[in-house]
């Protein structure tokens, strides 16, 4: 071996040694029904703040991640009000609406909480306790690895070849807002479980590859993480969540 090919071997291994190893996490559910927690909130309503405070308790709740999977959807139809809300997009508000055509929402208003695909009216008394069913669905699973991810949804009740969506969603905490015009003007605003990126994923044998969400405002907050739901094709109703730290 020439010098020359000795010092590129070198090279190479010194390289290997200290570049970091691309991070790989595993998510889980369990086999009975994790509650997707939606909120549907918005910086250009003035009675949101009051609602994106307890949303941020949830932080404390004792199954977080494990029977309670909370994300924070910011509506765009407030925007024309006075304050465009950064976080806020219209396919958010669309699917709200969407809600409501399927019967599960009697109106598309903010704040509006959706517990397990239907509308809940009592989050304001209910502190910690989130309506749960405890009925066994399935094992959602999802690996991380880069900016590719890979998930698998097997359940007893789901025949192999139903056709299937993946929902996964990137959530941003310790977010803070100054609100300079609209009805919060010159309020500081706090969120916490804010989606930030979010994609769809079609399936039809229960698995899925793709590239994870992106989602450029991450880099605004403290910290973030990954929540993901599986629901039936024509349907908003989730069968199985997920959800955890990144």
């Amino acid at each position: 071996m020439t010098k020359t090919l000795v010092v590129v071997a070198l090279a190479s291994l010194l390289f290997a040694a200290i570049a970091p190893a691309q991070e790989q996490l595993r998510f889980s559910s369990g086999s009975a029904q994790a509650t997707l927690l939606e909120l549907y909130t918005s910086e250009g309503c003035s009675s949101c703040p009051p609602a994106d405070r307890w949303y941020s308790t949830l932080l404390a709740h004792p199954r977080l991640w494990q029977s309670v999977v909370p994300v924070s959807f910011h509506v765009d139809y407030w925007n024309h009000l006075g304050w465009d809300d950064r976080f806020s997009k219209a396919e958010f508000s669309s699917r709200q609406r969407q809600y409501k055509r399927e019967g599960n929402l009697k109106g598309v208003y903010t704040p509006g909480v959706v517990a397990a695909g239907y509308e809940w009216r009592n989050w304001r008394t209910a502190q910690l306790k989130i309506p749960t069913t405890g009925e066994v669905v399935g094992v959602l699973s999802l690996d991380v690895s880069g900016a590719a991810f890979s998930a698998a949804f097997q359940s007893p009740s789901v025949v192999a070849d139903a056709s299937l969506t993946l929902n996964v969603a990137i959530l941003g905490f310790g977010l803070q807002t100054p609100i300079k015009a609209g009805e919060n003007r010159g309020k500081l605003l706090e969120h916490d479980f804010v989606v930030l990126g979010y994609r769809q994923y079609e399936s039809q044998a229960g698995q899925w590859q793709g590239e994870m969400p992106v989602a450029p405002l991450r880099v605004d907050a403290s910290r973030v993480a990954l929540a993901a739901w599986v629901s039936s094709d024509g349907s908003q109703q989730p069968l199985q969540a997920l959800g955890g730290w990144l």
